[in-house]
C-alpha cells in the first residue's frame, strides 16, 4: 500500500472537480465519500441534493475564517493505493485507513476537536483520496512535518494487520522519478522515455567508460548531450548540468538537469570520487585477456560481498552497476534490449545509506574499462560466460541488500536478474549447442562412466539431470575435466552450491557451463583453442561456490 502526497495547492474546488469527475481516461467510477471529519459532509456522489460547491465551501470554512493568516497553498491531498494483488477493501476499511493516516501525519489527530477538516473520496476499487484544508479549528496550521514518512510508516502497519502485500520501502536514496509533465512531454514528442531518464543513462554510460573527469565530459559531449560545467571563482569545477539537444522549454532554452537531480550518486562530487579511485592500469594485450580479467573480477564479487565491510561491499556493488552499464555497449544487437532493462533496474542497488569506499573496488573497475577498449568478441561464448558470472554477482547483491533490510535495492536486484537471465540464455544457446554436439559423440561406455560420477556427486539431482536433453553437454564437460586432472565430483558440488542454480531452466546445461568456468578447461588442451575453448579460459576456480551461499 503506497501513499502519495502531492505538493499543496490552493484550489479546493479544483481538486474536488477532478476526484468527482470522469478522470483523464474515464477511469473514475462511482465517486463518493467514505469518510469525513465529522461524518456529515455533503457527498455530491451519493446525495442528489449535494453539490461540489457546497463541499468545497464547508472544507474551506476555517481557511476563510483565518483570512490572511491562512497559508496560500492550503489544500493537502494524499492518495493511498493498494497493490494489484490485494483484495478489494470495503468503504469502511478505507475509512479506517484514511483516519489512521490523518492521525499519523498530524493533519487530523484522533480525538482532537480542532483538527483540520477533511474528506476521503473513493472512485476506484484500489485507492482512496484524502483532501484536507490546512487550517485547524483554532486557526493555526497543523503540525504535519515529514507527513509522507509518517504516513508510510502507518501503512506498513496497515499492510501487516490487513494481510496485504508488504511493499518494499525505500531509504530516500532513490533517483527522482520523472514528473507527470516530463512524461506527457515525452509522449507528445514521440519518445519512449523522458529526457531525465535518457540523460541518466547517458551519464552512467559515460561514467562507466571514462578514466577521468575530462574524458567523462568528452564522452557526454560526443553522444549529443549538452554539457554546462560550472566553476568556482578560483577555476575549480563546482558542478555540471546536462541537457538533450532539442529538449527546450517554452522560451526555447535547453532544459538542464544537474547530476544530483538525475540521481544522488551522479552529483559532481560523487562522480569525481569514483573517477579519482579509477586507475586504468596496464592495458590488456588482447580482447581475450580483457574479458578474462573482467570475468575473474566479477566472479570474486560474491566473496567480496560476503567477507568485506559494508563500505567495501557497497563499492563492489557500484562497480557491478558499471559492469551492467557496459554490457549493452559490447553485446550483440539482439541482446541489448534485455541488457538495457537489466542495467536500468540494477542501478538502484548502487545507492543506500551505506557510503561506498570506492578504493576497495579498483581492480574490477579497471577491468570494466579495459573491456570497453578492445574489440567485441566474435562469438557469444565469452559474453555468455561473463553474463553467468554477473548473474551470480547480482544474486549475491540481492542477498546482501536483503540482509540489511534494503528492501527496494533487493527488489531491484531481483528484477535485474530476471532480465539478465533471459539475455544469458540467448547468449549461451549457440556455444552450448556446440558442446551438446560433442557430448552426443561420446562413446556409450564413457557416458555411463560420467553418469556414475554424477550420481555419486549429486544423488538428489542426478535423475533429473540425466533425463534432460542437455545431459550430453554435461557428460562431455565431465570427461574433459577428468582428463585435465580435476575431480569432476568436486567441481559439480561447487557448481551446485551456487544460489542461482535454483532458477536454472536446464540444470545440465547450466552445470556444463559452470564446470568450464570453474576449471578453466581450455588451458589443458594441446590444440589451438576454438571459440568455445577460448571462452572457457576466462575464469579460474573461486571460493565463492564452496561457501554454499
Amino acid at each position: 500500500m503506497i501513499a502519495n502526497i502531492v505538493k499543496p495547492g490552493h484550489k479546493t474546488r479544483g481538486v474536488l472537480n477532478y476526484l468527482y469527475g470522469p478522470g483523464r481516461a474515464n477511469e473514475h467510477t462511482d465517486p463518493h465519500l467514505v469518510a469525513s471529519w465529522d461524518g456529515f459532509a455533503p457527498d455530491p456522489g451519493r446525495d442528489p441534493e449535494a453539490t461540489l460547491a457546497q463541499l468545497a465551501t464547508v472544507l474551506d470554512l476555517r481557511v476563510k475564517q483565518a483570512g490572511h493568516k491562512a497559508p496560500r497553498n492550503h489544500v493537502w491531498h494524499c492518495s493511498i493505493r493498494a497493490a494489484p494483488e490485494d483484495p478489494i477493501l470495503s468503504d469502511d476499511q478505507w475509512a479506517t485507513i484514511a483516519r489512521r493516516v490523518l492521525n499519523a501525519t498530524g493533519i487530523a489527530p484522533a480525538g482532537d476537536p480542532d483538527a483540520c477538516r477533511w474528506v476521503a473520496v473513493r472512485h476506484a476499487d484500489d485507492h482512496v483520496h484524502i483532501v484536507a484544508t490546512k487550517v485547524r479549528g483554532d486557526l493555526r496550521p497543523p503540525r504535519n512535518w515529514n507527513d509522507f514518512l509518517h504516513a508510510d510508516k502507518e501503512l506498513v502497519a496497515v499492510e501487516k494487520e490487513y494481510g496485504l502485500r508488504q511493499i518494499p520501502r525505500g531509504d530516500r536514496t532513490a533517483a527522482k522519478r520523472p514528473t507527470r509533465a516530463e512524461q506527457e512531454k515525452a509522449r507528445r514528442t514521440g519518445r519512449s522515455i523522458t529526457a531525465r531518464e535518457r540523460l541518466r543513462t547517458s551519464v552512467r554510460t559515460a561514467l562507466t567508460a571514462a578514466t577521468g573527469m575530462d574524458q567523462f565530459f568528452e564522452i557526454l559531449t560526443g553522444t549529443g548531450v549538452l554539457v554546462d560545467i560550472q566553476h568556482f571563482p578560483a577555476g575549480d569545477i563546482r558542478g555540471y548540468k546536462v541537457a538533450l539537444e532539442g529538449d527546450t522549454n517554452k522560451d526555447g532554452e535547453p532544459v538542464w538537469f544537474s547530476g544530483s537531480t538525475l540521481a544522488p550518486d551522479l552529483s559532481y562530487p560523487k562522480i569525481a570520487d569514483r573517477l579519482t579511485a579509477s586507475d586504468p592500469g596496464p592495458a590488456a594485450p588482447t580482447e581475450f585477456d580483457a574479458w578474462r580479467r573482467l570475468t575473474q573480477a566479477v566472479d570474486r564479487m560474491p566473496d567480496h560481498l560476503a567477507d568485506s565491510n559494508d563500505g567495501a561491499g557497497q563499492a563492489h556493488i557500484a562497480v557491478l552497476v558499471e559492469t551492467l552499464d557496459a554490457l549493452p555497449l559490447i553485446a550483440p544487437t539482439g541482446l541489448r534490449p534485455e541488457l538495457l532493462r537489466a542495467a536500468a533496474a540494477f542501478e538502484r542497488t548502487s545507492r543506500s545509506r551505506v557510503r561506498a569506499r570506492h578504493q576497495q573496488a579498483q581492480a574490477t573497475r579497471r577491468a570494466v574499462k579495459a573491456v570497453l577498449r578492445v574489440p567485441p568478441p566474435k562469438d557469444g561464448a565469452l559474453l555468455a560466460i561473463l553474463l553467468d558470472a554477473v548473474l551470480l554477482a547480482i544474486v549475491a547483491t540481492q542477498h546482501w541488500h536483503r540482509t540489511r533490510a534494503h528492501h527496494q535495492q533487493a527488489e531491484a536486484a531481483r528484477q535485474a536478474a530476471e532480465h539478465l537471465r533471459r539475455a544469458y540464455q540467448a547468449a549461451a544457446a549457440e556455444p552450448l549447442a556446440v558442446l551438446q554436439q560433442r557430448g552426443t559423440r561420446l562413446a556409450k561406455s564413457l557416458r555411463r562412466r560420467q553418469a556414475t560420477i554424477l550420481r555419486q556427486a549429486l544423488p538428489e539431482l542426478a535423475d533429473e539431470i540425466l533425463a534432460e536433453p542437455g545431459w550430453p553437454a554435461l557428460a562431455a564437460t565431465i570427461a574433459k575435466a577428468r582428463s585435465a586432472g580435476y575431480d569432476p565430483g568436486t567441481l559439480l558440488a561447487e557448481a551446485t552450491a551456487q544460489r542461482e542454480l535454483d532458477t536454472a531452466t536446464s540444470l545440465s546445461q547450466t552445470l556444463a557451463w559452470r564446470l568450464h568456468r570453474l576449471a578453466d578447461l581450455s588451458q589443458h588442451t594441446t590444440n589451438a583453442p576454438g571459440p568455445l575453448q577460448a571462452a572457457t579460459r576466462i575464469a579460474h576456480p573461486t571460493t565463492q561456490q564452496r561457501r554454499g551461499r
